[in-house]
């Protein structure tokens, strides 16, 4: 007998592991699956710092910025951990879009005020800073290794059940639901489901790719791209550091750049620098996980530059990688009995739980994402 669920969530990275939490909170009946292992470094969530930046101004990215550094702070407090360590961040350089930015957070109630660049080199001598700065202080660093783990244990909590080492390869829409193949070590399974929440990552469009049945499963194309961030050595011990965006002018002094540059402290490992979704194509099955050397070598350039609380020479490459659609925004959308949560683009980790909450709308009929995420625009 084919075993019938409620609601299958396939991927259980950070969106996932978010849309099971929510929709647990619901009362609703979660099955989350996922291919590798818990803590798994070949996705998007791993490892233990990401930048929670409030440099948004447009409308719908600001409200969900509101409501998760609200839902961020529930999350602390329901699973005891700390998650959000609030550093502040510093968005820096020629960008015009900066007083926006300002205006929209401070009108949102989140705090955001300009330092001169030598105010802000003073509070933070690691950093040399470039042209106009503004600070956020309610920005910080998010922590993936403890909020994976919280929202899952969250979720099962409420009877959410967790599979790894389970991996869909046959997706079918039909009438009145889904039907899903996994592939185990247990072997093979074949259950249907009322609807599926499609959390994939890098996958995603492999899956959907390989859906068939009633329902054309159409979202804007997905680049997937291996990114090279480093943790440089601190060489100023005493240094403060908040995270950081450098956005780049049209002097020569930007020549080199490959894009904006992002970075924070990771503790017990070093500052954390990157170019921002520049990195080679892959398939996430076929990754070599090796830095490419001529973008490597920019971003020593970069740190000797721009970072004098570190040793430009001494620094740890990092792999993950980027899911990212043509515009950037995120894809947050129904179709039939499938919801799909993709194209985080590389700036989505801030927003998880919100997203959670999304999904958790969408799966439930509850009320629809933003049009700006809509997988038809």
């Amino acid at each position: 007998m084919i075993k019938m669920l409620d609601t299958v969530v396939i991927g259980g990275g950070a969106m996932g592991s978010a849309a099971a939490w929510a929709l647990s909170r619901r009362g609703r009946q979660v099955t989350l699956v996922e291919q590798f292992g818990p803590g798994h470094k070949i996705g998007a969530s791993h490892g233990a710092t990401r930048n929670l930046n409030p440099g948004y101004h447009r409308p719908e990215y600001v409200a969900m910025l509101a409501e998760g550094l609200s839902l961020w702070d529930e999350l602390e407090q329901d699973s005891g951990e700390q998650l959000l360590a609030r550093t502040g961040i510093v968005n820096h350089g020629p960008d015009p879009r900066l007083p926006d930015v300002a205006d929209a957070l401070n009108q949102a109630g989140i705090r955001a005020e300009f330092l001169s660049p030598a105010a802000a080199g003073e509070r933070w001598r690691g950093i040399r800073f470039d042209q106009q700065v503004l600070h956020m202080p309610d920005g910080g660093q998010l922590n993936p290794e403890a909020a994976l783990p919280a929202f899952q244990r969250l979720a099962a909590a409420r009877g959410a059940e967790m599979r790894h080492h389970t991996k869909v390869v046959e997706l079918k829409v039909m009438d009145d639901g889904v039907r899903l193949t996994f592939e185990s070590g247990a072997g093979t399974e074949v259950v249907t489901a009322a609807q599926v929440v499609v959390t994939a990552g890098g996958w995603t469009e492999k899956l959907l790719a390989g859906a068939s049945g009633s329902t054309q499963l159409r979202i804007p194309k997905l680049r997937v791209t291996q990114e090279q961030p480093a943790h440089f050595r601190v060489a100023d011990a005493g240094a403060r550091w908040p995270g950081f965006n450098h956005m780049p002018g049209t002097g020569a002094e930007y020549k080199s750049w490959y894009s904006p540059v992002y970075g924070m402290q990771t503790p017990g490992e070093g500052i954390k620098a990157g170019w921002h979704g520049v990195g080679p194509e892959v398939d996430p099955d076929r990754r070599s996980f090796q830095p490419e050397p001529v973008q490597l070598a920019a971003l020593q350039d970069y740190a000797r530059a721009w970072l004098p609380g570190v040793d430009a020479d001494s620094f740890e490459a990092i792999s993950c990688t980027y899911t990212t659609t043509p515009d950037e925004d995120f894809i947050l959308d129904r179709i039939g009995p499938v919801v799909i949560g993709a194209g985080f683009s590389g700036h989505g980790f801030k927003f998880t739980p919100v997203v959670g909450r999304i999904l958790a709308d969408l799966a439930t009929g509850t009320r629809p994402a933003p049009k700006i995420f809509r997988a038809s625009r």
